[in-house]
């Protein structure tokens, strides 16, 4: 018959399990006192080499997936960080990536589709309590772009209400809160306006073809040398081909029709009118993957990196599905992007660094 634990052991085996658990909890809180002490006086901006970077921060379109959020790219040119487009999820992939909301400087719109914008009002937020900015974070885009700016300032006024009455003028400051328009007319076809221009960086403008969605631009960021072209969501475009002549990457949409005619066929067999509807009307406003890629061809582009993938892509062959026929299109490499791919230009160099998370 096996002896009975002894009060006294049970107790010193209790308490040595209790200093064991004390010391790890310890350790564990150090270390996130020391990593978040780093992440404070880290600056993920300076620390990059000097060049045109882009991180994706939305690989996506409007439908759900694991991987790729709503459209948005973080451009860091030199040493100003700006956002093209914020969808939903994407400001949480900037900080989840090593960009905290409070760098970015200022956001370009293409146009006015929600899955482009609705991230909008937390990157403001974000950046406004999160920094140490002086004015409104700066809202670049087409004519009507006002009216976006003017309603996010409109609801998020309460919580901005809020936040200054708790933190105050050092987090909280009154004069930088919100979004401050900055319109432009929209672009002529073959013509490229300059929208921002400072420190070295250039940003131009141009019409692309989305209708019924007007007004609709891409955008080119130059900098040091290295360029690259932002297509926003267009068909082929002829006039972004020509804007982007010669640039080191193009970041071109592209929806998969022969994907998006599955879920159509699909939607017919289930008699979902609605959903049948709608993968049928997105067909004539999107590129396929073949027309970007041809459109990389035509525009002597270094590489080509999809972005606003459609439809969503949650199994390896779908992405092999996707990609059929690219290669023949475009002879330069091709990144099917996914949140938090990373894409460095170096100045002085011509080297495409592409790195996959």
């Amino acid at each position: 018959m096996k002896s009975p634990i002894r009060p006294t052991l049970l107790v010193l085996v209790l308490l040595y399990s209790m200093l064991v658990l004390s010391s790890c909890t310890n350790q564990i809180l150090g270390l996130m006192e020391r990593q978040v002490t780093a992440n404070l006086l880290g600056d993920p901006v300076g620390e990059l080499p000097d060049g045109l970077h882009v991180l994706v921060c939305g690989a996506g379109g409007p439908l759900p997936s694991e991987n790729r959020s709503s459209a948005c790219l973080l451009v860091v040119a030199g040493r100003t960080a700006m956002v093209f487009d914020v969808g939903a999820g994407s400001s949480r992939n900037l900080g989840l990536n090593g960009f905290p909301p409070g760098v970015v400087e200022r956001v370009f719109l293409t146009h006015f589709h929600s899955d482009h914008l609705d991230g909008l009002g937390e990157l403001a937020t974000l950046r406004w309590a999160g920094g140490d900015w002086s004015a409104p974070l700066d809202l670049h885009g087409p004519d009507g772009v006002e009216e976006i700016a003017d309603g996010f300032n409109t609801v998020y006024r309460q919580d901005q209400d809020y936040r200054m009455a708790h933190h105050g003028e050092l987090v909280a400051p009154d004069a930088a809160k919100g979004l401050r328009a900055r319109p432009f007319p929209t672009p002529a076809e073959g013509e490229t306006p300059v929208v921002f221009e400072r420190d070295g960086v250039r940003v131009t403008a141009f019409s692309v073809l989305h209708a019924p969605v007007e007004p609709a631009v891409g955008y080119r960021v130059e900098y040091g040398g290295r360029s690259i072209a932002i297509s926003g969501d267009t068909s082929k475009s002829t006039n972004l081909e020509a804007a982007a002549q010669g640039v080191d990457v193009l970041f071109h949409e592209a929806l998969s029709k022969r994907l998006v005619g599955v879920m159509n066929t699909a939607a017919t067999n289930a008699g979902n009118e609605i959903m049948q509807k709608v993968t049928a009307d997105i067909l004539d406003y999107h590129a396929s993957p073949v027309e970007a890629a041809e459109s990389a061809a035509s525009a002597g582009a270094g590489a080509l990196v999809y972005y606003h993938i459609v439809p969503p892509l949650p199994l390896s062959p779908l992405e092999r599905i996707f990609l059929e026929g690219t290669a023949d299109a475009y002879d330069g490499p091709i990144e099917l992007s996914v949140d938090g791919t990373f894409v460095s230009l170096p100045t002085g160099s011509d080297a495409i660094e592409i790195e996959a998370p």
